[in-house]
């Protein structure tokens, strides 16, 4: 095993006088190192808890902790005592200059074998989350597993320690310098999924036929992290997304691939797996007039509202029905006059509607609306 931090002890009596030279005496006796945990629950920086046992005389000790080619901050390093808290000091801290290393000064009562934990930042030693879902031929449900890499470029090998998410179970890992290690995190084998079409009017064009080449709607499939699909017990991470659906046959085709965000529990993952042109928007603006216009003192417009109609076709040519959301935006203050379709704002100018269509069939938004105080 190769050891790169390393952790040495000397001591002098309590009572005498340590002289210049006796600061940085080692011993050769090295405390192994004990139970170990990483805890990955900051992207920023890696937290390790280290336990180590320190043969302590009486009086003064002390420990030399050096690190040669290991990423560790510092300023993080810090020296618990555990055993007995109340007879063992510790009385200083010194960096030797131009040295990855620190002496701590301790002062115990007695002799004895001294349990402390030593914590600190270890950075290059990081994880990453991954996602792998099959589809079952009627996209109903969903097989997702979850998986953890773990890369360890600190410069400092694991032989054993418990490995920490912010969510989940701990588990014990051996991880050693330059190793990547890829381990199941969580299985749930029948998860609900909705299937939906995005149409964002924002980004897409409003009439395809006008367009050269082919115009796709978005497609998505909706997990929600809830205990009711299998999930629900913790925040899914963000990560990398492969979907892959059952052919029927005994096999699989590949559906698309995303990058999730964190999913708190009771929101949606929406996972992107590319585009259709089996469901066709066609929109068009109907009227914009101008209505209402107040003039100044010199007969010249200063403020009008306006008066809109927008028109939205909607055909399915699938032969399965069909969740559509259908994205408008009406920037200002506005007010609608009348609507043919519920709708939910998801902020001031933004409105989504969730449009249900049969196979084969067709829907037609019509939304009237104006708005107000213009300049």
């Amino acid at each position: 095993m190769r050891h790169r931090m390393v952790l040495m002890m000397a001591c002098v009596a309590l009572a005498g006088v340590a002289r210049p030279g006796d600061a940085r005496i080692k011993m050769v006796a090295l405390p192994e190192r004990g139970p170990t945990t990483i805890r990955l629950d900051n992207p920023a920086g890696t937290l390790i808890e280290e336990e180590r046992v320190l043969t302590l005389q009486k009086g003064l000790n002390k420990v030399d902790f050096s690190w040669n080619g290991v990423s560790i901050d510092m300023d993080s390093i810090r020296l618990a005592i555990l055993s007995h808290p109340e007879q063992v000091n510790l009385l200083n801290v010194s960096y030797p200059p131009n040295e990855n290393a620190l002496v701590w000064e301790i002062s115990s009562a007695d002799a004895w074998e001294e349990k402390v934990r030593i914590s600190y930042i270890l950075y290059n030693l990081d994880r990453l989350i991954t996602y792998k879902a099959i589809a079952n031929k009627e996209e109903t449900s969903l097989n997702l597993q979850s998986h953890v890499i773990l890369r360890n470029f600190s410069g400092e090998d694991f032989d054993s320690a418990r490995v920490m998410l912010d969510y989940g179970e701990a588990f014990d890992r051996g991880l050693q310098h330059e190793e990547t290690k890829q381990l199941l995190f969580f299985a749930a084998p029948a998860v609900p999924v909705e299937k939906v079409w995005t149409f964002d009017a924002a980004v897409l064009p409003w009439d395809p036929e006008k367009v050269d080449g082919n115009v796709g709607i978005p497609v998505s499939y909706k997990v929600k992290n809830e205990a009711a699909g299998g999930l629900g017990d913790f925040a899914l991470w963000g990560g990398k997304v492969r979907v892959y659906q059952d052919d029927g046959h005994g096999g699989t085709i590949v559906l698309g691939e995303d990058a999730a965000e964190l999913v708190p529990v009771g929101e949606d993952m929406e996972i992107q797996i590319g585009d259709s042109r089996d469901i066709v928007v066609t929109q068009r603006k109907m009227r914009d007039a101008r209505i209402n216009q107040r003039r100044n003192v010199h007969d010249q417009v200063v403020l009008y509202d306006t008066d809109e109609i927008i028109t939205a076709k909607i055909e399915n040519f699938k032969d399965q029905p069909a969740v559509l959301t259908l994205v408008q935006h009406i920037p200002d203050q506005w007010d609608m006059e009348a609507c043919n379709l519920e709708y939910e704002r998801e902020d001031a100018s933004t409105l989504k509607f969730k449009v249900t269509l049969p196979a084969h069939g067709k829907e037609t938004l019509d939304m009237h609306y104006h708005r107000r105080n213009l300049r």
